[in-house]
């Protein structure tokens, strides 16, 4: 019997503002829908985050038998500098100022996000389509949209009809918002504007003569809306009503509500069956921001090489201290917080190898099966790894326990608490027993630092020839040597 007939989960339905059963449109199969990146910059540490939320939900599902069709999209064309229909494509815009190719922009940036992912140890999507393969199936929306009267044309571009579809529909349903508040606390229109009214967004943009991307269509050169991408993706792929549609917190108004309201305009039915949503992470207690330097990239915390932490963290702690807090809370990311999440990924490992070490006996002290339902039950309860983990502390504790001798367990009770902790830790959590290269980088910092003094000591002995073989071998090897009045320090490359 699969797990899913025996484990009862809930999942917090962002359209209902409640927590509701989980059950699948077809039993045993499960389609879900995750907004991907714009591929444009290296890949944010928040969107990472969001992305990890949904490995780990994926994981889940799966391990509990169903059979997931996980389609995650690539946003290639299409995403405007603003959410109103105004400015450069974010794409456009980046190969316009490197002077290279909007699809080398994608090619590098989709490598990047590619690569984040895998150091991450996430499953790959079942599906990864990209905007730009699916320019005829956005068109074929389009046109069915503007036939059932929801859209209209104007000067090459086509708009939705915000007004027109809520007199049959609801717009707003998902972020709790009503047309006529959002009228209210809009601009009027000016002289230049072609939309009927200022909720009314673009699902066809007419290409001026300087943008690079550009498909023909109906209503001439153009390029489709963002928010068009993901209707067009998700249905193809998994139909027209889905089970699962997720992304973050910030796509929820108005990217997730535009999807909504092309999706019932064009086949009559709220598309998706559960939205979920993950929160957003802060770096330092503020919002990140390459702005305000308030940002740091994965690699910049895998390699060590910043000026925000004290040292390399692993990947695995990394994804272990994102799994400590609920997929619907804020997360502070802090020098602190992962260091201490360190110490408890630390723990945990030494626990799980430490499983094939131990000692049975006759009888248990230990009731292995009402743990491992406990870990169940905080999983049911709408993927909550923080109880889990604290769950798998208390497995930890009773596994050192029995180390010690100070109780005793079954060889069924083992048997069950291995398969329960793997299971959780690594098919669930996705974390790996690595080692940890945290504790490598503290070893290079210790000999870089000595390497650092001996040149000091050489430079005051006038022994240049000494200094700069150090300075030369270290950058032969990717150590930039940088020094200031406050002293020498380093960073490293590759």
């Amino acid at each position: 019997m699969q797990l899913y007939k025996t484990q009862n989960l809930i999942v917090y339905n962002s359209l209902t503002s409640t927590k509701e059963p989980f059950q699948p449109i077809n039993e045993g199969h499960v389609g879900m829908y995750v907004c991907g990146p714009t591929v444009y910059s290296n890949v944010h540490l928040g969107n990472c985050r969001t992305f990890m939320s949904f490995d780990m939900i994926f994981r889940y599902l799966r391990h509990l038998g169903y059979k997931v069709r996980y389609v995650r999209n690539i946003t290639d064309a299409g995403h405007l500098e603003d959410d109103l229909d105004e400015g450069e494509d974010k794409i456009a815009k980046k190969a316009r100022l490197e002077q290279i190719e909007p699809m080398e922009v994608v090619q590098r940036y989709t490598v990047d996000f590619h690569n984040i992912l895998q150091k991450f140890n996430f499953l790959p999507p079942s599906i990864e389509p990209t905007a730009t393969g699916h320019i005829i199936e956005q068109i074929e929306i389009i046109k069915d949209i503007l036939d059932k009267g929801y859209a209209y044309e104007i000067n090459g571009s086509v708009y939705f009809d915000v007004k027109k579809f809520n007199e049959a529909f609801e717009y707003g349903k998902l972020s709790g918002r009503k047309l006529e508040d959002m009228i209210s606390n809009t601009r009027e229109l000016t002289a230049q504007d072609e939309k009927k009214s200022p909720q009314d967004f673009a699902l066809w943009k007419k290409a001026e003569p300087q943008h690079i991307m550009r498909w023909p269509s109906p209503w001439g050169d153009g390029f489709p809306g963002w928010h068009l991408e993901c209707t067009a993706m998700s249905t193809k792929y998994l139909g027209e009503r889905f089970d699962i549609h997720g992304g973050g917190m910030d796509l929820k108004f108005p990217h997730h509500e535009c999807e909504i309201a092309q999706a019932e305009a064009s086949n009559g039915q709220a598309p998706v069956k559960y939205w979920l949503h993950a929160n957003m992470l802060t770096l330092n207690g503020k919002k990140m921001a390459k702005s305000t330097g308030n940002n740091i990239l994965p690699d910049e915390i895998f390699s060590g090489d910043n000026t925000i932490l004290s040292k390399a963290f692993s990947p695995s702690v990394v994804r272990f201290f994102m799994m400590q807090a609920h997929y619907t809370s804020i997360l502070d990311l802090s020098n602190e917080a992962l260091l201490a999440s360190e110490k408890g990924y630390q723990r945990l490992m030494e626990a799980v190898n430490d499983l094939n070490k131990l000692n049975t006996d006759s009888t248990s002290d230990f009731d292995v099966k009402a743990w491992k339902q406990k870990c169940y039950d905080a999983m049911n309860d709408d993927f909550n790894t923080p109880i889990l983990i604290a769950n798998l502390f208390e497995g930890v504790k009773h596994i050192n326990l029995i180390k010690e001798g100070k109780e005793k367990i079954s060889s069924e009770d083992l048997r069950l608490l291995n398969e329960s902790m793997t299971g959780f830790v690594f098919d669930v959590l996705g974390l790996e027993n690595k080692n940890d290269s945290g504790k490598d980088m503290e070893k290079l910092t210790g000999v870089v630092d000595l390497l650092i003094k001996l040149r000091n000591e050489a430079r005051a002995n006038k022994d240049f020839g000494t200094s700069d073989k150090i300075r030369d071998q270290l950058a032969a090897l990717g150590i930039q040597l940088k020094d200031s009045k406050e002293g020498t320090t380093f960073s490293m490359s590759g």
